[in-house]
């Protein structure tokens, strides 16, 4: 999706052909070489006008961080940016969950006490969530939506926190379940006890992984069911018709079975996609395949951790991922909240490799996501919208992969009849690296939209053409008019 942005830029197609420089050598790159023993075009080329090739994608921008300052104000804080996000490309908003929390004030959401508390009653010792008011974050959505942005609502469905003390008979003893009027829900929609959480009068657990186990929500009693998505003031069908919301975020989705997120998407619709914290990519396909929604591609970010990071091994690019098998169900993702809240460096894609790794997502099938500090990072904002304006645009056709050893990663995607696509080449050496491949364009002079290299090449008539790579960085080449 092209906004307001229009920015020259030009594509090309290629196939994989034969080294022509070596693996250590560094080259110049300085150099315009004519592929195939042809000579240039008599003609100036010049960058496509790339608002000719909006090809109707679009990004998901994650709104939050962990831990977001300052408090109260973070709703205001994003009202002033999401003109510019659509502007750069972005049609999804992902906020983070919008009721109030038993940490308060200070909860990021993920402990959630009253679904239906969006900041405007006393309780856990706040008016306010962290985020804001209720009429803040209404304004926020009806600023979104002005500007045709989606607004994605981070539904936590597995467990609770916050409640009353209560005695439990089906643990004999006392545990925090009580959700009324005066114990944490002070809505006083969707009240709960002991008997909508496990154990219960109908199983002891469900089948998902526990978490708060003594607040592990039961799924299969009618009543939950009928407040989370069926009855006509339900949590699904009254974020959706009162507050706007167009999509959903589940988070934790290993807590519950996915037949939970079938029904809810059955009952409301909207854009879905699910947290399945797993690097397994059979795992991410089985639930899509049950739960007909999307899932965030953890596979993927873990090869490219693994890539660029852990083993500086380009080749675990070519390795299983959800993208590979459901392109349309797999969101992808550079970081977010969970991997940059902690130290792990095995959770993280390093910064100096995170335009790379943006690189892959933005040029890759599947449905990507900004994460907004990398978004707000001065020193990266200009190089992600660049290469959000070509996702959205030459970012099409089948993927096909050139070319890929340890050190170098060559893909194509090969257009349409009437989009000429794009070639990646990622580059992690010391040395400037070039790549010989055949094209699907002959006599075409070639320019670099990645804005990385100088190197214009031109492809001959047999559609050889030397392409090139800077050390440690990245380049996307495309055709010129």
């Amino acid at each position: 999706m092209i906004k307001k942005i229009i920015f020259g830029a030009a594509v090309s197609l290629m196939i994989f052909g034969t080294s022509c420089s070596s693996d250590s050598d560094p080259v110049d790159s300085t150099d315009d070489v004519v592929g195939g023993g042809e000579t240039p075009t008599p003609d100036i080329p010049k960058a496509l006008d790339l608002s000719k090739f909006d090809n109707g994608s679009g990004v998901m921008m994650q709104t939050f961080y962990w831990d977001v300052e300052p408090r109260h104000e973070w709703w205001k804080i994003l009202n002033d940016k999401v003109a510019g996000w659509a502007d750069a490309g972005v049609d999804r908003i992902w906020l983070p969950v919008v009721s109030k929390g038993q940490s308060g004030g200070y909860s990021m959401g993920y402990d959630p006490s009253d679904y239906f508390d969006f900041g405007e009653y006393f309780q856990q010792g706040t008016i306010p969530t962290r985020f804001g008011t209720r009429a803040e974050l209404e304004t926020l959505i009806a600023s979104a939506h002005s500007v045709d942005l989606e607004v994605i609502a981070d539904i936590v469905l597995n467990h609770n926190s916050g409640g009353g003390e209560e005695f439990n008979h089906f643990r004999n003893k006392n545990t925090y379940t009580l959700f009324d009027e005066t114990h944490g829900n002070a809505s006083g929609m969707f009240n709960r006890s002991y008997k909508d959480y496990h154990p219960n009068d109908i199983h002891e657990r469900d089948s998902g992984d526990l978490f708060y186990s003594e607040q592990d929500v039961c799924h299969d009693q009618e009543r939950v069911q009928e407040w989370f998505w069926k009855k006509d003031n339900s949590v699904a069908k009254y974020y959706k018709n009162v507050m706007g919301f167009d999509g959903w975020r589940f988070d934790y989705v290993k807590g519950f079975e996915p037949w939970v997120v079938k029904a809810w998407v059955d009952e409301v619709g909207g854009f879905a996609v699910g947290e399945n914290y797993d690097g397994n990519s059979y795992v991410l396909e089985r639930w899509v395949e049950a739960s007909g929604a999307s899932a965030f591609d953890f596979a993927c970010f873990y090869k490219m951790e693994e890539a660029f990071d852990r083993n500086n091994d380009l080749t675990y690019l070519g390795k299983d991922m959800l993208r590979k098998t459901y392109p349309d169900k797999a969101v992808t993702f550079v970081a977010n909240h969970d991997t940059e809240k902690d130290d792990n460096k095995d959770n993280r894609i390093d910064e100096s490799n995170k335009m790379k790794a943006y690189a892959y997502i933005l040029t890759h099938d599947g449905y990507p996501t900004i994460f907004y500090s990398d978004y707000e990072n001065a020193d990266f904002q200009e190089e992600i919208k660049n290469m959000i304006l070509l996702h959205n645009t030459l970012a099409v056709g089948d993927v096909e992969v050139l070319y890929n050893d340890n050190d170098e990663y060559i893909m194509k995607r090969a257009g349409n009849t009437t989009n000429p696509g794009l070639i990646l080449y990622i580059n992690t050496s010391g040395n400037n690296k070039r790549r010989e491949v055949v094209t699907n364009w002959t006599s075409k002079k070639l320019m670099d939209y990645g804005n990385n290299s100088s190197y214009s090449p031109s492809t001959g008539a047999d559609g050889v053409v030397s392409i090139e790579a800077p050390a440690n960085s990245y380049s996307i080449y495309s055709i010129m008019e």
